[in-house]
């Protein structure tokens, strides 16, 4: 009989029971090769995954419930250009933008590799243009600053590989992100430039979205106030498919570049969406993010899935979200230039993951996408992960390391590493009554102190994490690594059977802030709102004027 959702998940939750009271520290004791079973290397990318509670046969189920799912047969689906993102009858074509081999590549009867590649050529000239100093500004000067407009994933995506490629950013070129309606944003990041030598990308498919319109029409009036009207065409790009609105507002058609209706903004940065990091690193770096990405596609389209790294690491996300009941998930990169990975994939996976229907309309059944949550190594370690190692709740953890550094100072990169790899190991073995005692005991405290201090420094351990560790944070790495997660978020949804590429839970807030406007420019407009909001109202108002 073939194995279905509902009995692979029942076989999971014997495997829970048999392993609630198992330690992992015994695990790696009785299991010298332990390392070797649970983990996985692809050419400079490990990852380490002996530290969850797993055995042989816990992991074998969970790839059982991988195939339940038919995980398989809906990548194959994906890649075959079928409109998978069914509520918006849609492909979801995301790996065609980084796509490096010869075929073709359908979607709706056309092969889309020509339209992406021409697009890529059109973005490669412009960004060596610029770079250069062959397109210049208005008044002659050579483009020194680009600010990019946009939000959810026209910035999250753009405005994280930038930070953490930072150290290939070249030629002189500064990129800078502007996503927030708040005011602030736009005129702190303005405050900083001079319109003479800044080049403004705004980041919109329909060229309508509220945040970024408004943001965008502040800069243009910053624009327009220093340098006339006419400077506009030489100072704005747009990332965009409204060709007609791009026009009105002034920008030239040659730079307008376009994507598609299967691009979905949270897997856009390999796209047009991606022009400030090809301006800020270079069409040549860009060219190898795109490889990084196209190689673990590669990897996630041919893999047995029991070797398969994104289907390995959604299959441990379900087994702690739906058979342990852990609702969290924190992703720790140990470098500081990686600094908004968190917040990208908070998006990559709460926005496509965050649903609570599945694709036959139905109500979920089980627990779906996670909290993800974090912050960079070694801050954090000063700030959240007293909870991670004793809080109440169990955090699983994904570690991010490089082997080597781009800064030349060996003592600081060392000890990053040695926090990192000191982190998943104590999470894993903890530290017994036994150990706190006898230490407080070779540090001359009295039996009284002793047992008073014991409880509070007593660590639990068995608190489970992945450790990816890599030779270098390059172009291509972070490709593979964005490309990874990616992955991991479509195997988790296939798993849980929801459309991972929608998102309707963004549209209700938009529509009543449409609809409240109108009472926050004016008290005296027609109002039919809650009483709490209509108390916010007024006091609003009242403190306004």
């Amino acid at each position: 009989m073939s194995l279905t959702i509902d009995s692979a998940f029942n076989d999971l939750s014997n495997h829970h029971s048999r392993l609630a009271d198992a330690e992992m520290r015994e695990m790696f004791k009785s299991d010298p090769d332990r390392f070797g079973q649970f983990s996985l290397k692809l050419d400079d990318l490990a990852l380490d995954y002996s530290k969850n509670l797993i055995d042989e046969s816990a992991f074998n189920a969970l790839i059982d419930l991988a195939k339940a799912a038919n995980v398989e047969a809906r990548r194959d689906a994906m890649w075959a250009g079928e409109h998978i993102n069914s509520t918006e009858d849609r492909a979801v074509m995301h790996m065609a933008l980084r796509f490096q081999g010869d075929q073709p590549v359908m979607v709706d009867g056309k092969d889309v590799m020509p339209d992406v590649r021409e697009v890529l050529a059109n973005m490669r000239t412009f960004a060596n243009a610029i770079r250069s100093g062959d397109i210049k500004g208005a008044t002659g000067q050579k483009i020194t600053d680009v600010v990019n407009i946009g939000i959810g994933g026209s910035d999250l995506g753009p405005a994280m590989v930038c930070n953490a490629l930072r150290p290939y950013i070249d030629a002189g070129i500064t990129p800078h992100f502007v996503s927030n309606v708040d005011g602030a944003d736009i005129a702190d990041t303005l405050a900083q430039l001079q319109p003479e030598t800044t080049l403004v990308l705004v980041a919109s498919k329909t060229f309508t979205t509220d945040e970024t319109m408004t943001n965008a029409n502040t800069a243009r009036k910053w624009l327009v106030d220093a340098l006339g009207d006419a400077a506009v065409k030489d100072h704005f790009a747009a990332l965009s498919t409204n060709l007609d609105a791009c026009a009105d507002f002034g920008i030239a058609q040659d730079r307008i570049f376009g994507f598609w209706d299967w691009v979905g903004g949270r897997y856009s940065v390999w796209s047009a969406i991606g022009l400030p990091v090809m301006l800020a690193i270079g069409p040549d770096q860009f060219d190898e993010f795109l490889a990084g990405a196209y190689e673990m596609d590669q990897h996630f389209l041919t893999a047995p899935l029991a070797e398969n790294m994104p289907v390995i690491m959604a299959v441990l996300g379900v087994w702690y979200r739906n058979v342990w009941g852990h609702a969290t998930h924190a992703v720790l990169p140990y470098d500081q230039r990686m600094n908004r990975f968190a917040a990208y994939l908070q998006q990559q996976d709460m926005e496509s993951n965050g649903k609570s229907v599945q694709l036959n309309g139905e109500k979920v059944s089980r627990k779906t996408g996670p909290i993800v949550w974090g912050e960079p190594g070694t801050n954090g370690q000063h700030a959240f992960y007293q909870l991670i190692h004793q809080g109440t709740d169990i955090i699983p953890v994904d570690f991010l390391v490089a082997a080597q550094a781009h800064d030349n100072l060996p003592e600081h990169h060392q000890k990053l590493v040695a926090n990192c790899f000191a982190q998943s190991e104590a999470l894993m073995l903890g530290k017994s009554a036994e150990q706190v005692v006898a230490e407080l005991k070779e540090q001359g405290l009295s039996n009284a102190e002793i047992k008073a201090l014991t409880p509070h420094k007593v660590f639990e351990g068995n608190r489970p994490s992945n450790t990816l560790i890599y030779a270098k944070m390059t172009p291509k790495m972070l490709g593979k690594l964005i490309a990874l997660y990616e992955h991991k978020v479509f195997v988790q949804g296939a798993i849980w059977n929801i459309n991972s590429f929608d998102q309707w839970g963004v549209e209700l807030g938009k529509q009543l802030a449409k609809a409240i406007l109108p009472k926050v420019k004016d008290a005296k407009a027609e109002s039919q709102h809650d009483g709490s909001t209509e108390g916010l109202l007024a006091q609003f108002h009242a403190w306004r004027d």
